[in-house]
Order: structure tokens, then sequence, then C-alpha cells
């Protein structure tokens, strides 16, 4: 079965999306709030390691993907991401 995403980066941004909408939208009898905190800033921290090249990459790839998403919430999710997980500051 051939792949729908042209890239294995763009295949991986679309399931670390998938798991963070479910983590940030999650309920408490869903997940412990604590353990989704720790998700949610883990993965803040790992982005932060990214280089300046490849931090653009995912910026402009969640971009298409925030473009092309249907559901308000999860576009608006996809759009708030770049800045919400340490992509980008005031100072960009």
């Amino acid at each position: 079965m051939p792949s729908s995403y042209p890239s294995l980066t763009h295949a991986l941004a679309e399931a670390l999306v998938d798991v963070l909408w479910f983590v940030d939208g999650s309920e408490d009898e869903q997940m412990d709030p604590d353990d989704a905190v720790r998700v949610l800033e883990g993965v803040a921290r790992l982005v932060g390691t990214l280089s300046n090249d490849q931090r653009h990459e995912l910026i402009a790839l969640l971009g298409e993907m925030a473009a092309a998403e249907t559901n308000p919430a999860r576009r608006e999710f996809l759009e708030e991401f770049p800045e919400g997980f340490g992509l980008i500051d005031d100072a960009s």
C-alpha cells in the first residue's frame, strides 16, 4: 500500500501532532494531567534542540498541515503549535 505522505518527515510530523492533539485534549479520566504536562513539556524540550533549518522545515510543514486541515479546532492547534512548543518566540 503506497504512503499518502510525501516524506518520512511529513509522516512523523503527522504522527507527532496526532499524539499531542490527543494529549492536549484529554480529560483527566483519559490521562493523568501530570503525565500530560510531562509529555507536552518533553516535546517542547525536544523541538527546542532542533537546528534552525530543522525548525524552519517543521514550521513550514505545520503550516501546510494547518492549511489542509478541515477541523477548525485542530487547524487552530496546528497554527499555534510553533509558538506553543517553542519553535518560534517573540524575537523571531
